[in-house]
């Protein structure tokens, strides 16, 4: 959409709208109705329901999408649609001849995906029908995410919010803690709470232009708009709200030229500077130093606002705890000695019976400012999602319409009564009685299903709060040319990644000796224990098949090899483990070679994209080098690569000899470094001359790449510049 189709028809905002077109939103459009969904029971079946009657188009974006979700558990007859959600799809198109269905899911790192579907592109699992169109967003800077959680149908109905369309995610407000219908491959996953928003009229049409965009810059293919044919609204979703204006606020990480898109932080911070009585925020995060700048000078006012929060008890993970966990504690403890006068407020949700060590999930982003505005969106409070992922956010506004007032109010009342464990119009009841929220969610709490505070927790020393900071990021980190196309440029060279590999060896080093020393990790894992296990692990006669075997498996995820091997450096002792290692990479290049012999060639260019010519044209003219030059300097994954090899024929001894020469000077890197971790560990000293010298032959065997490269350019025809994919 052009920014003038953008602007809301009729008059500029009210005196009481905080919202503002460029500059704290994206849009401001007319719904002709609206309803907020908490949790995904409610919305998987708005989805399936609005979905049945898409006649041209479904579009959906997502930080997840999996074929085997489920979107309901009602019986299915014979040749009625299907309720798993890739089936599901299949059949609407299958049945529909006028209906395309478009997937942009985030192109992420499979080491933070463990409950992540198996790609299909490689010919397993589920298979999208003709004109189901999966792909893949890899257009975010080095770090960041495609996180926007966007489904159109047909343009007229729009739903957004902080739920993908995914596994992990089905539940009910009642959050049973034997909840049999919330599992996932067979396994039990604790409860989970989210909300969405839905949306029609010229407001879904400002998120389709969001959606098209997105879709735009990931795969270079436009997207045209459609007309609605018939209301694809689902018939047992009740409007809340009906005729009223919505703003829209996004996120975007700078690209090239083009600057960041601020819009979700300016918003929160203007929310939080409009409050007048109260403001309430469930989120999955709170870390975002910004905003607790703005808390705090509120907080600060005598009569300023109450503040109350709610989020989950636990991190999800090792990573998230040390990360996330000491950067939201940080932040609480910041706010509470800023609190004089006793109006911040923080709980999480109490369900009795839960297993040991798991919570509730409170994975929604909504923020409520005195019955005035409601918020739900992608957004979470953290730095992150103010500047380096992709965020979509909704607000909707009373500006003085005591009808809307209601309905915001009751949002916020039916959120807390369903923490509390109480019906909503008891909660009404007591907020009639208390002078303050934080006094009628006291009067209800109790020891069964209820809201708790969370407690002032332990502090973390400085150096692990440092480290943990390098987790959430506010903006691109210099390192985006890690991540960039390698592709050779006449003229010139790719930039050497060597000093961003130093950089995060280090990192990785600083971070895992930190929390070892400062952390309670140290009680469980010791250093001497982990050592022992790795030690005891290579003892057994059959660990080195073991290890090398695992290089197969972890080049078709897409798990860091590295890790592997620094493993297997601490098993085996250096020089068997880098033999080891090197010897797992080739293998694995193999596999995939013939793997790629045996794929049909659309398979082959699906998954390779729009890097397939130019590995196939590279490939033929220059055999060995070109393999080479692809290990050292790749232009697409490893297991592509490969795969790419084995389709156009490649000599077997080219693959295996070109894997070995270009992955010898990473996985050398990677030997020295894990060694030298080992010996820190164990108490020893580090050798700086041995790591500065591997350091040195890094940089040095960069350049030298560098001019082999500038040497090459002009006998090899590989297209310079990055493509979407």
């Amino acid at each position: 959409m052009q920014r003038n189709e953008r602007a809301r028809p009729g008059n500029a905002p009210g005196p009481e709208s905080i919202l503002r077109p460029g500059y704290n939103c994206y849009a401001i459009a007319r719904a002709e109705r609206v309803a907020l969904l908490v949790d995904a029971e409610a919305y998987f079946r708005a989805f399936y329901e609005a979905a049945l009657r898409a006649r041209r188009s479904i579009i959906i974006l997502g930080w997840d999408f999996n074929s085997q979700t489920r979107l309901h558990f009602d019986p299915v007859a014979d040749g009625a649609p299907p309720a798993l959600l890739g089936d599901f799809l299949n059949y609407l198109v299958g049945r529909r001849r006028s209906l395309h269905v478009n997937v942009l899911n985030w192109d992420y790192p499979m080491v933070f995906g463990a409950d992540r579907e198996f790609p299909p592109l490689y010919g397993f699992g589920w298979k999208p029908a003709k004109r189901v169109h999966l792909r893949y967003d890899d257009t975010h800077p080095v770090g960041g995410s495609q996180h926007q959680k966007i489904v159109l149908i047909d343009d007229a109905v729009a739903f957004a919010g902080g739920i993908d369309l995914t596994v992990r995610r089905w539940d009910t407000p009642e959050h049973i803690p034997e909840e049999p219908r919330r599992t996932a491959y067979g396994a039990s996953y604790p409860p989970f709470h989210d909300a969405m928003i839905a949306v029609d009229g010229d407001a879904a049409r400002a998120l389709a232009g969001i959606a098209r965009e997105r879709w735009l810059l990931a795969t270079g293919q436009k997207l045209k708009p459609v007309a609605a044919q018939d209301d694809p609204w689902p018939p047992s979703l009740e409007p809340a709200l009906r005729a009223v204006e919505v703003g829209i606020a996004r996120t975007m990480p700078p690209r090239g030229e083009q600057p960041a898109v601020r819009e979700v932080e300016r918003l929160y911070l203007d929310m939080i500077a409009s409050a007048k009585r109260h403001m309430y925020i469930e989120n999955q995060y709170f870390t975002a130093p910004r905003l607790a700048a703005a808390l705090e000078t509120r907080l600060a006012e005598p009569n300023g606002p109450e503040v109350i929060v709610v989020l989950r008890l636990l991190s999800h993970g090792w990573l998230e705890e040390h990360t996330m966990h000491v950067l939201r504690t940080r932040l609480i403890r910041r706010l509470r000695q800023a609190d004089r006068y006793g109006r911040f407020h923080v709980y999480y949700p109490h369900v009795p019976a839960l297993a040991p060590g798991c919570c509730l999930d409170v994975h929604s982003k909504v923020m409520i400012v005195d019955d005035r505005c409601a918020r739900i969106g992608s957004a979470n409070l953290c730095n992150r999602s103010m500047g380096m992922d992709t965020e979509c956010d909704v607000l909707i506004e009373s500006r003085g319409d005591p009808a809307v007032e209601a309905v915001i109010r009751d949002f916020r009342d039916r959120l807390l009564a369903e923490h509390l464990g109480v019906g909503v119009q008891a909660f009404k009841e007591e907020t009639g009685k208390s002078p303050t929220l934080n006094g009628a969610l006291t009067a209800l709490r109790s020891e069964g299903r209820s809201l708790r505070e969370l407690s002032d927790i332990k502090d973390w020393p400085d150096v692990i709060h440092e480290i943990a900071a390098v987790a959430d990021p506010d903006e691109p980190i210099a390192l985006d040319f890690l991540a960039s196309d390698r592709s050779v440029e006449p003229g010139g060279a790719p930039e050497s990644p060597a000093w961003g590999k130093l950089a995060l060896f280090v990192l990785l080093i600083a971070a895992l000796t930190a929390l070892w020393r400062y952390t309670p990790l140290a009680d469980i894992v010791t250093a001497e224990n982990a050592i022992g296990w790795a030690k005891e692990f290579g003892g057994k006669p059959w660990a080195p098949w073991a290890v090398m075997l695992a290089y197969t498996p972890a080049c078709f995820i897409m798990f860091p090899r590295p890790l592997i091997t620094l493993a297997a450096v601490v098993a085996f002792g250096p020089w068997m483990g880098f033999f080891y290692a090197l010897f797992g990479i080739v293998g694995s290049s193999i596999v995939t070679y013939y793997a790629g012999k045996r794929m049909r060639r659309d398979t082959v260019r699906r998954l390779a994209g729009p890097r397939l010519d130019r590995m196939v044209d590279v490939l033929k003219k220059h055999g060995l080098l070109a393999m080479t030059l692809l290990r050292l300097v790749p232009i697409a994954p490893f297991a592509v690569e490969g795969i790419v090899a084995g389709a156009v024929r490649l000599k077997i001894w080219h693959l295996a000899a070109g894997t070995a020469i270009g992955m010898l000077p990473g996985t050398l890197v990677t030997t020295v470094f894990g060694d030298q971790l080992e010996t820190a560990l164990s108490g020893g000293t580090i050798n700086w001359w041995l790591v500065g010298g591997c350091a040195a032959l890094l940089i040095g065997g960069s350049l030298l790449v560098k001019r082999w490269f500038s040497k090459m350019a002009g006998r090899m025809d590989v297209q310079a510049g990055s493509q979407p994919r």
